[in-house]
């Protein structure tokens, strides 16, 4: 005897917008779904509607951003209803793209089938057509095979030539812009003769697939009747145009996403793709999602104010049945150490109260924002873990420059002189060895340089080195102007050794920021090397449930889809966040704008927003002193002003 199929009560399980989007039938429907509002909860209660009411679960397709994302909302859907749902056709758009490749390879030019290409792989192709080009012995700077490969991916993902992803995003490189794209074009015949796609090729063979082959175009948009696309913020424009041409039978397509939370554009992710979604599809009808299970309400009301003020959007106002809560504040710390001095004298505060570490997380725009934080927690034996980017000490760049200041300290250091006398040309490990060796016999201490190898021929960079130390000797110099000489000579080398040079380089100016505070060299230096308490991770943070009690630093973008009990946003000035980039590009400071409504909605009870109104910032040649135009000038009634004295 089958078991009695189970009936869902929608009403009861869903609020009024949930179930209105969930009882959709035919037609276009775009979900404008808020921060913390339910959205998969949402495309879950569909999936488990549709099935219920007889849609055959292989006539349904879920696409998601992660594997995970659709295995868990199907497992849901199962739990909801039963294993009817585990059929539906669920994945990322790249998975689903292998799969529709696989079945008409012969049709896309494939014959015997093909074979993709992991990162790695695509990188060592790209070398091998560069050296076949003949671009490796170039002399000028030239990008390395990981740069090239992020410039062509860049370029597919956004719509855009080399030539325009260069002169936007690599600027540095423009000279070699013709080079870049004979080299593009040669590396995407390779793939061909060697029939091998990459990861964007994926999404480029589809899209070309559907636009040009009618009736495989038609078969597929039969038989995936219904369409559902989460994060649709998040789309790029090879992946609208797939979902268009898929859609082009029954156009039963369910988009969910937020404008608001577009943040996505430097990995190709087109803001554009959500807001002409009607147009795209006439007929649409559009659900808001605004009730929100996450924040206090005085939170949602400061969110609400700070998107107001998005040029284009769909409007929606947050609210929660959420009692109390009090109005996020807005505190000038004057500069940036006293700004880390309140953020960890604030934690240690909420900490007492009950609130785990790990319930609270400093958000920031940029990785190098955190750098003197990061100092100041170390100091008060605080445990913490980064997301996103790097953790300041474990930077290369960062050791680099501090391995010349440190054999001033101490001349024998062996370590640091053979990391500072490696960055030289034609200087391998025995050459370090030996140099070192013999200024170590000279006891001369740096000094000791030139007469350690005064009998042989040194090179050009060895002769560079001496200068750097010779001026150094030559005068009394502050930790900050001993650090200003070595970034002057060390930058050369830092834009030999590095593709992103000029991101590398803010984040050296930032360390000379730091650097002003020390008197002494051996304090400066002795801070520089407490032990991290704990090692970065790499572009996200684990949900495990792990109960590891540490205060979390992330970059906003890493911090998306995640919440905790109280948020501080540091750096919120204008120039910083916004950035100094963003302030003559529309298109970048709304993006920015969204950056911080995405930041604020991480927030569940408390939210501190901070800003240092007296910080010069030595690439820009400015000062920056007026609070990030996101939140400046706020009412009252949404955020609560005040300034700290200098501790």
């Amino acid at each position: 005897m089958s078991p009695k199929p189970k009936h869902i009560d929608y009403k009861k399980e869903l609020n009024s917008a949930q179930l209105e989007a969930v009882m959709f039938d035919d037609g276009p429907l775009l979900v404008i779904a808020g921060a913390g509002s339910g959205k998969t909860r949402t495309l879950t209660y569909r999936v488990a509607r549709l099935v219920e009411a007889g849609v055959p679960p292989a006539a349904i397709l879920l696409l998601t951003f992660t594997r995970k994302a659709s295995a868990e909302m199907l497992t849901r859907a199962c739990r909801l209803l039963d294993d009817r749902c585990g059929k539906v056709s669920g994945g990322t758009f790249h998975s689903f793209a292998n799969a529709i490749l696989r079945r008409y390879a012969a049709e896309c030019g494939f014959g015997s089938g093909f074979s993709i290409m992991d990162r790695a792989d695509a990188e060592s192709l790209i070398g091998m057509v560069k050296k076949e080009l003949g671009f490796s012995a170039k002399k000028r700077a030239f990008p390395r095979n990981q740069t090239l490969a992020n410039i062509f991916s860049r370029g597919v993902n956004k719509g855009l030539s080399v030539d325009e992803v260069v002169f936007n995003d690599y600027p540095h490189f423009a000279s070699a812009a013709d080079d870049l794209t004979t080299l593009f074009n040669l590396y995407s015949e390779r793939k061909l003769q060697l029939n091998f796609l990459d990861y964007d090729d994926l999404l480029v063979y589809l899209y070309r697939l559907l636009r040009d082959r009618s009736d495989i175009r038609q078969n597929l948009s039969a038989t995936y009747r219904y369409i559902m696309v989460d994060e649709y913020q998040d789309t790029n424009h090879l992946q609208a145009e797939i979902l268009y041409h898929l859609a082009d039978r029954n156009h039963n397509v369910m988009a969910v996403g937020d404008d608001s939370q577009s943040i996505y554009a430097f990995r190709g992710a087109n803001f554009k793709n959500i807001i002409d979604f009607p147009r795209i599809f006439p007929g649409t009808t559009i659900i808001g999602l605004e009730e929100n299970y996450r924040s206090v309400q005085p939170i949602l009301s400061l969110t609400n104010a700070v998107i107001d003020r998005a040029a284009e959007k769909y409007e929606k106002k947050l609210f929660t049945r959420r009692k109390g809560g009090t109005r996020p504040c807005l505190v000038d710390t004057v500069s940036e150490n006293n700004q880390s001095r309140y953020v960890v004298d604030k934690i240690q505060e909420i900490a007492v109260t009950g609130v785990p570490l790990n319930q609270i997380a400093v958000l920031f725009r940029a990785s190098f924002h955190s750098f003197d934080l990061e100092i100041e927690l170390s100091r008060e034996q605080m445990p913490y873990v980064k997301v996103g980017g790097f953790k300041f000490m474990e930077s290369a760049h960062i050791k680099d420059l501090l391995a010349h200041m440190r054999v001033v300290q101490n001349p024998y250091d062996r370590i640091n002189w053979y990391r500072l006398l490696l960055l030289l040309e034609k200087i391998g490990p025995k050459s370090a060895h030996d140099i070192y060796e013999a200024v170590s016999a000279e006891h001369a201490g740096t000094a000791g340089i030139l007469t350690a190898v005064s009998g042989r021929k040194r090179p050009v960079g060895l002769e560079r080195l001496a200068e750097l130390y010779a001026a150094i000797d030559a005068r009394p110099m502050s930790v900050a102007e001993m650090g200003e000489t070595v970034l002057a000579y060390y930058l050369p080398i830092l834009k030999r050794k590095y593709d992103d040079h000029p991101k590398r380089q803010k984040d050296l100016e930032q360390l000379l920021t730091i650097m002003i505070r020390y008197d002494e060299l051996e304090d400066f230096l002795s801070d520089m090397a407490l032990e991290p308490p704990s090692a970065s991770v790499e572009g996200y943070l684990s949900t495990d449930g792990s109960d590891d009690d540490r205060l979390v630093l992330s970059t906003i973008h890493s911090a998306k889809g995640l919440e905790w009990h109280t948020v501080f946003i540091i750096w919120a000035v204008d120039g910083r966040f916004p950035s100094v980039r963003a302030l003559d590009n529309t298109a970048e400071l709304e993006e920015e704008l969204r950056l911080m409504y995405v930041a604020a909605t991480r927030a569940r009870d408390n939210l501190f927003i901070t800003y240092p109104s007296q910080v010069f910032d030595r690439g820009a040649g400015l000062y920056f002193g007026r609070p990030s135009r996101f939140v400046d000038r706020l009412p009252q009634e949404v955020i609560e002003s005040s300034s700290v004295s200098p501790w």
